[in-house]
């Protein structure tokens, strides 16, 4: 299972890069604030994670290679994919969304804390980097915004329900999967058909 964990790490960080990198471009940053954005939005969420759970030095700070492929990815993203990147992005921030908020739940079941705060812990893992990539591309931040279409209950509920996967004694890979597809496709079908939570 670990080894899959680094595997889901490398795929959310990679994804999440991609959008940062691309909203940078969208907000005619240079690569130095492409790069910059992409390692907010890549890290942001699971540094926040590893603060509150007391998981130090920070899952990067482990890993140096995370940095490395956050780097190049950003740099590739925001070079190269400039003529899909209003799909891409919504893709990319989907992707990104779904697996850090499972990565998220995981770590803190690892520590044997309750569901609930697990729940909590993937869902600030999952959308905090978009928050801090917003602030710095100085907007409110998409997720706090009444026109936004679902994002935060979209990792909410994929999240809930890996958890009630784990509680049946499903295991944690094919349970992983189930709650990040859920959340991916949550986020795609919220942004497909304007999916909004009810204004005042």
């Amino acid at each position: 299972m670990e080894n899959i964990l680094i595997i889901l790490t490398y795929v959310a960080v990679g994804a999440s890069a991609i959008s940062g990198a691309l909203e940078a471009r969208k907000h005619e940053m240079d690569i130095v604030g492409a790069t910059t954005i992409a390692f907010v939005t890549a890290f942001g969420g699971g540094t926040i994670r590893d603060l509150l759970l007391g998981r130090t030095p920070v899952f990067w700070v482990i890993d140096p290679w995370l940095t490395v492929v956050t780097f190049f990815v950003g740099a590739i993203a925001f070079y190269r994919l400039d003529r899909i990147s209003n799909r891409l992005l919504i893709i990319a921030d989907a992707i990104g969304l779904g697996l850090f908020s499972i990565l998220g739940a995981i770590y803190t079941l690892q520590l044997e804390l309750s569901p609930i705060v697990a729940v909590l812990m993937g869902v600030v893992t999952g959308m905090f980097g978009g928050v801090l990539r917003d602030l710095l591309c100085n907007r409110i931040p998409n997720v706090f915004r009444q026109s936004t279409e679902l994002y935060a209950t979209c990792s909410f509920v994929g999240t809930s329900v890996f958890i009630l996967l784990r509680s049946f004694t499903i295991e944690s890979f094919p349970a992983a999967v189930i709650g990040a597809a859920i959340i991916f496709s949550m986020r795609l079908a919220a942004v497909r058909f304007k999916m909004t939570l009810p204004a005042p």
